[in-house]
């Protein structure tokens, strides 16, 4: 079965590996078709794509976008133009959000006696503060042992220091991938299927879900396999990388049918 994998991180939102690094991951794992989905922010794209093109993988711009209705409702952008104003500009919007976010969740770590300030978390930050560098902060001071530990202590939901995500609303942001000529995918949606709204999400635009992910069931997959048909999605697959030491450094690389490439290759114009 091919291999592909349009769902990535770098050190430019929660990774911990450089665009390049990412790359040779998946050319050692063979993946043929690839896309870095930074959260937010599309800064590592260039780096990633002439990597990829010089392997000779094909190579799809793309972006993780949050929203606030769930710490895991996200969708990713492909195929979008990265000169777009508008999803510049929607983008550094939400940075903001995550921002006031991240000093929010500080402010109330140290309030309940936790020792960390802004200086142990943002200069960790490349990009995209988020609240693995959070996390890593902790690790770092050694309050933590690992950046899991940190989210499992102080960080979900009932912690010290959790706060709702930030974003705009689900069908916001499909319209802004839409509008940058983009094609709007459902992220890891086994994880958030409490949140499914697939006929309000079709309506504005979706065009696809990440059906092949390290986390979805074979009985999850088939489930989304007929939602797609149902609304006539087109399917993609991701591992979420994130790189070593993260806590999600998930094997590169996901196997789907040649069906699955072919409808990609067609949606996204590759010859």
């Amino acid at each position: 079965m091919p291999v592909i994998d349009l769902h990535a991180h770098t050190k430019y939102s929660d990774g911990t590996t450089t665009p390049a690094e990412v790359v040779h991951a998946y050319l050692t794992r063979g993946v043929t078709m690839m896309s870095v989905t930074d959260h937010d922010t599309t800064e590592a794209t260039e780096q990633a794509k002439q990597k990829a093109l010089n392997a000779g993988i094909i190579f799809i711009n793309g972006v993780e976008i949050s929203t606030r209705e769930h710490d895991h409702l996200h969708i990713l952008g492909y195929n979008i133009d990265l000169q777009n104003k508008h999803l510049q500009d929607f983008l550094a919007s939400n940075r903001e959000k995550r921002n006031t976010r991240i000093k929010t969740i500080i402010s109330q770590l140290a309030q309940s006696g936790v020792d960390i300030t802004e200086d142990d978390v943002f200069r960790l930050v490349r990009n995209v503060a988020s609240r693995a560098h959070v996390a890593d902060a902790l690790k770092n001071k050694g309050i933590v042992p690992t950046r899991q530990e940190g989210f499992r202590k102080f960080l979900i939901p009932g912690k010290a220091g959790y706060v709702p995500s930030a974003g705009e609303g689900v069908l916001d942001v499909i319209k802004a991938i839409k509008a940058a000529g983009g094609l709007a995918f459902i992220a890891h949606p086994g994880i958030v299927k409490d949140c499914w709204d697939f006929p309000s999400w079709t309506t504005a635009g979706l065009d696809g879900i990440e059906v092949y992910y390290p986390s979805h069931s074979f009985d999850m997959r088939q489930d989304l396999l007929m939602i797609a048909k149902k609304y006539n999605l087109l399917v993609s697959g991701g591992s979420d990388h994130h790189g070593s030491k993260s806590g999600r450094d998930n094997t590169p690389g996901m196997d789907v049918p040649q069906e699955v490439v072919d409808n990609l290759k067609k949606a996204f114009k590759i010859q």
